[in-house]
């Protein structure tokens, strides 16, 4: 059987496995993909060699764990010590867990893995997995970090933020039980007429180091304030979500200028939510910035812990800081539909932020199975590409329109107790 599966940018691919039975049939499936060129290595060192001849590379490897001499691990480590960075997918028929591990591993070490999968390999798993070549997840399993590239001028992020350069996207976050937006992200993206699109991880990181944090935040604030406004004179009241770097707790009067930035733009401080990331916090808090935290949430300002299950302390600070909404790492979300361990934290976080009366909400929401499961899980809020990615808001009006005919399909199903009452 051939699928109809966009795997146009695949022309060819190296299949690794000593076991020639194994070796065909994911050959097989992936000609039935419609991937036109497949060669074949019976070991790491003999795809090794293929690889240090090949010109152009494949595109994409399908690498088995389990091989005499040289395993998949150790084909993987030298992938990376060799600077190959080929696409690639693992396999094994061992279990889960294992294959998981080495997926960390791969993308720990930079390598663009796409995924693991479990053996016998089937058409259905493998194109799923081929759908996602080109956008190979970030080492660490999405989280952030800093990001790599030639240095940035300085002044040349002075100029931007002096002179209304940092533009603002907004990425919406939905009720999981109706898909009706409730809010939206606030985030701030960079297009240098000269150096292009700017990451942002990479011009935060910038402005933390230079002591342009600050001004950054504000000018980041003051526009998603103003939309924010903006939304209430037309009926839309929205909660409006902002980052908030902890070296800013440390400013005296931090607490009075949020207020005032607030009530400048006849906003509600109910209506802000400060995010802080869950291992920025680890060590930075001391008594200066929890005093500033409880200072916030007196205000009516709403914190949330963001990427929250990516830090080492993540209860402690959940016992420490007065938080009213837990963002779950994309992590534990876009991964937890075929990883049963990672289902179990989900679960556990969830029921957990439910009993600490927090608003929880999963980020990286990709798939409707990611859908599905978070919902079942009983999340308050999602946020992710299912949806939308970030956007200007001048795109906000017709994907509103396009959203509201996606609500049936995201409305969770009704209960046996509620069809039994209706």
């Amino acid at each position: 059987m051939t699928f109809n599966a966009p795997l146009s940018a695949i022309r060819s691919l190296l299949v690794v496995d000593d076991s020639t039975v194994q070796r065909t049939h994911a050959a097989a499936i992936c000609r039935g993909l419609g991937v036109g060129v497949i060669h074949e290595a019976a070991s790491g060192a003999e795809a090794l060699e293929f690889l240090s001849l090949a010109a152009p590379p494949p595109d994409l490897l399908i690498v088995d764990l389990e091989m005499p001499v040289m395993d998949g691990v150790e084909f993987i480590q030298q992938l990376h010590r060799r600077q190959c960075l080929v696409p690639l997918i693992v396999a094994s028929s061992r279990e889960l867990t294992l294959i998981q591990t080495v997926e960390s591993m791969a993308r720990n070490l930079g390598l663009p893995i796409l995924t693991g999968l479990q053996k016998p390999l089937r058409a259905p798993m493998l194109q799923a997995a081929l759908e996602g070549f080109g956008q190979p997840r970030a080492a660490g399993g999405g989280s952030r970090s800093p990001g790599t590239g030639p240095a940035l001028p300085v002044q040349a992020l002075v100029d931007a933020i002096a002179q209304g350069g940092i533009d603002v996207h907004y990425q919406p976050k939905v009720d999981m039980c109706t898909g009706i937006v409730r809010g939206f992200e606030a985030l701030a993206r960079w297009k240098h007429p000269e150096l292009g699109f700017v990451p942002p991880d990479r011009f935060v990181a910038l402005a933390e180091r230079e002591g342009l944090i600050h001004e950054l935040t504000r000018a980041v604030m003051s526009r998603a304030f103003a939309q924010a406004t903006r939304w209430n004179s037309h009926g839309l009241r929205l909660s409006m979500a902002v980052n908030l770097s902890p070296r800013l707790l440390e400013i005296t009067d931090l607490v009075q200028e949020l207020s005032t930035l607030a009530a400048t733009h006849r906003l509600a401080p109910e209506q802000v939510i400060l995010e802080i990331t869950e291992s920025s916090v680890v060590d930075s808090l001391d008594g200066v910035a929890l005093g500033a935290l409880a200072r916030l949430r007196l205000k009516g300002f709403g914190l949330a812990i963001d990427d929250y299950g990516t830090g080492f302390s993540s209860m402690q600070q959940l016992s420490r800081i007065p938080f009213t909404e837990l963002k779950i790492d994309r992590s534990f979300v876009n991964e937890a539909s075929r990883r049963p361990n990672l289902r179990v934290i989900l679960q556990s976080a969830l029921d957990m932020a439910r009993q600490l009366g927090l608003v929880t909400v999963a980020e990286g929401i990709e798939t409707m199975e990611d859908w599905r499961l978070v919902q079942a899980c009983g999340c308050d809020i999602g946020q992710g590409y299912l949806m939308a990615r970030p956007m200007p808001a001048g795109d906000l009006p017709q994907w509103l329109k396009s959203h509201q005919a996606r609500l049936q399909e995201l409305r969770a199903a009704p209960s046996r107790a509620a069809r039994e009452e209706g």
